[in-house]
């Protein structure tokens, strides 16, 4: 653990914990260093195939510590500031293409409802709350603006980040934001078997089919079929590929190495 992260990995199944429950795992600057070095960790650890991101206590992540006195919760910005650049965390647009399953187990609130825009799949506990709360503050929120209304439908998406209120996990659901609702108790055995079912895929054609969805939309559709398509070719180049069609002769399971 390392000021308020705990990055642990069990076979190809990471497993990234915001671990600041004292403060509702609310984010500041030790923690957003901590948070940028996880994820860092995650996408250059070659045995890591899928990651699981949740919180410890009550809380999944409050946001922003706004009396932080560690730095700035939005993390390190080099340069003047026209010089900036804006991409410095996953939330705000990282490239991660490894599969992401997020375990809300309580409020996400800003951040880290930011956050869940970002991940592949959301399974929430019964007692998970979801807001974007910067409208009441006075503040817009930008990435959550840009993200939200591409992963449900835009009236809903608007209704939470201009109304700044809370919803519930059952609500979440109704409008996508949650693919799935457990009982609290579940949540841990629901996201780890959802990550177990994950690594059966091939990892690099999981990775490929990644970008593509992420990547296409923002395409022509000429090109976006073109960049398909040169993907196909280099992960049909893989050892992965080989060992795909090799198992589907042999009637066997496939042996996925990430080469």
């Amino acid at each position: 653990m390392a000021d308020g992260v705990r990055y642990e990995r069990d076979g190809h199944v990471a497993t990234i914990t915001y671990d600041r429950p004292e403060k509702r795992n609310a984010i500041d600057g030790d923690m957003r260093r901590a948070i940028n070095a996880a994820w860092d960790r995650f996408r250059t650890d070659d045995e890591a195939w899928v990651a699981i991101v949740t919180g410890e206590g009550p809380a999944f992540c409050a946001g922003a510590d706004m009396r932080s006195t560690t730095g700035n919760p939005a993390g390190d910005f080099p340069g003047s500031f026209f010089e900036r650049p804006t991409v410095n965390s996953l939330e705000s647009g990282w490239e991660i293409f490894k599969p992401i399953v997020a375990a809300v187990n309580g409020p996400a609130v800003g951040y880290g409802v930011t956050l869940l825009t970002w991940c592949d799949f959301v399974i929430a506990s019964d007692r998970a709350t979801f807001s974007f709360p910067e409208a009441r503050l006075g503040v817009p929120t930008i990435v959550g603006a840009l993200r939200l209304p591409r992963m449900i439908d835009r009236q809903y998406a608007m209704e939470l980040l201009l109304t700044g209120e809370t919803i519930d996990a059952r609500r979440a659901h109704e409008i996508g934001l949650a693919g799935w609702v457990v009982p609290h108790e579940e949540l841990g055995d629901a996201a780890r078997d959802l990550a177990r079912r994950l690594t059966a895929g091939a990892p690099l054609a999981q990775r490929a089919i990644k970008e593509m969805a992420v990547r296409g939309p923002e395409m022509g559709t000429t090109e976006a079929i073109r960049f398909g398509e040169t993907l196909r070719k280099v992960v049909a180049a893989t050892e992965d590929a080989a060992e795909g069609a090799a198992a589907a002769r042999e009637k066997r399971p496939p042996h996925w190495r990430a080469r």
